[in-house]
């Protein structure tokens, strides 16, 4: 059975087809060129499974999608405290590429804007490895696969990249860059063009979302407190001049690139990535914001939106004999939400339940998310069109009438009824 997540990305894209404004990025060269109809969305849950939609093995350059695992590493070297004396964390409310320092302390006001960026590249080298091999090696860790330069990106951006060799020499004269203006522009450059698809940014989103572990290799890249630090200036810097706009409407920690990608991360859930070539007048990926408004309203992702969500809604399935035959049961529990009841999907998908008889138990739980019963609809329906018979046990009615995506409705017990079939089962 195909997991009706998918088919729900699937209809991100669909429904958001519509969506063509902006342009591409044509100040860069390799940029301009980029197929404009090319889209891609993919999200990642704590325990390491990725679901993607579209074009979703298209690879593109990372970009500004770069700065914050970059920040994170500079962070992890040197210590929170030595970052902060070089780079700040104020929102600028300005374009990523502004000409400008702190007035005050003459530092970047965040790392999320070039001069940030191009200062914390610097701080990633090392005597016998440049930066720009450490982020590399990083990304690859992060995305469980080889992550490479696109050389003739690199190279396109350095012909057009004056304004950042400009900032870098400004940072240079105000004491803010110890290394070589022009080596330090051309490690950020080859940071920015590494080539990515949408499943790696959500793998390297969901690391984030998961404290700072890469959630199928076990393996921690960040320590908890950076992670929780790096959020907290993707949420308020991420989106540049728009990010109070993204930060009321989508409401999670996100970083845009202008080739069109955009991940975001929910602390605890899932890590999201979406790509659209078009760009908004800040600068970031027009289609890919409307995915991302989509996936916060129907998933719950805001960070302000109250909820109890477990980490699965499922909390354990066994094997029973209910009303005189084989069934398998399956115990919910908590909030349901997409990144809860995920296992559950992926449970069923992967392991089609051997029995005639299938019954889920809703009585712990508390909640259901509109995008939760939706997918639990459609994957009824898929249970029922390979001939299972569904009985829901749901006390509190969390579900009221609940049908199938076909309009079939589900066999509905109460737990007392549940509990005498079982007993009279084992007799």
């Amino acid at each position: 059975m195909r997991s009706p997540i998918l088919d729900y990305l699937d209809a991100i894209i669909e429904d958001t087809e519509h969506v063509v404004s902006g342009a591409r990025a044509d100040y860069i060269p390799e940029l301009a060129s980029a197929d404009p109809d090319r889209v891609a969305v993919a999200l990642c849950t704590v325990n390491g499974t990725v679901y993607a939609s579209g074009d979703a093995n298209h690879e593109f350059s990372i970009q500004s999608m770069s700065k914050p695992f970059a920040y994170a590493l500079a962070i992890e070297d040197h210590g929170l405290e030595f970052v902060l004396d070089r780079v700040g964390v104020e929102p600028s409310g300005e374009a990523f590429n502004e000409l400008s320092l702190d007035p005050e302390t003459g530092r970047p006001r965040n790392p999320m804007i070039n001069a940030g960026a191009i200062v914390t590249h610097a701080l990633v080298g090392e005597d016998h490895r440049p930066a720009a091999d450490r982020v590399l090696r990083l990304f690859s860790d992060l995305a469980q696969r080889p992550v490479e330069v696109d050389e003739g990106l690199a190279a396109s951006e350095l012909e057009t990249g004056d304004r950042n060799l400009g900032l870098a020499y400004l940072l240079h004269a105000s004491g803010g860059l110890e290394q070589d203006p022009a080596a330090a522009v051309a490690g950020y450059v080859r940071q920015c063009s590494a080539n990515v698809t949408v499943r790696d940014l959500a793998l390297m989103a969901c690391t984030l979302a998961n404290g700072g572990v890469q959630p199928n290799t076990g393996q921690r890249l960040f320590g908890r407190r950076t992670t929780r630090y790096l959020l907290s200036v993707m949420a308020s810097c991420g989106m540049y001049d728009a990010a109070g706009d993204w930060l009321t409407s989508v409401g999670i920690p996100a970083k845009s690139g202008v080739a069109g990608g955009i991940l975001g991360v929910l602390p605890g859930q899932v890590g999201v990535a979406v790509f659209s070539p078009r760009l908004d007048a800040h600068g970031n990926s027009a289609r890919g914001v409307a995915m991302m408004e989509r996936l916060s309203k129907d998933l719950g992702l805001h960070l302000m939106e109250p909820g109890r969500p477990a980490r699965s809604s499922l909390r354990e399935t066994r094997k029973e004999v209910v009303d005189g035959e084989p069934a398998t049961v399956y115990v919910l529990q908590g909030d349901m939400v997409l990144s809860s009841i995920e296992a559950l999907v992926h449970e069923l998908v992967e392991n089609t339940p051997s029995t005639h008889l299938v019954v889920f138990d809703m009585s712990r739980v508390d909640e259901v998310l509109p995008v939760a019963r939706r997918t639990s609809a459609a994957m009824t329906a898929k249970l029922v069109d390979t001939g299972h018979r569904i009985i829901l046990v749901d006390p509190e009615e969390t579900v009221p009438e609940f049908q199938d995506s076909r309009g079939r409705a589900v066999e509905r017990w109460t737990p007392e009824r549940l509990e005498r079939s079982q007993l009279q089962g084992g007799s």
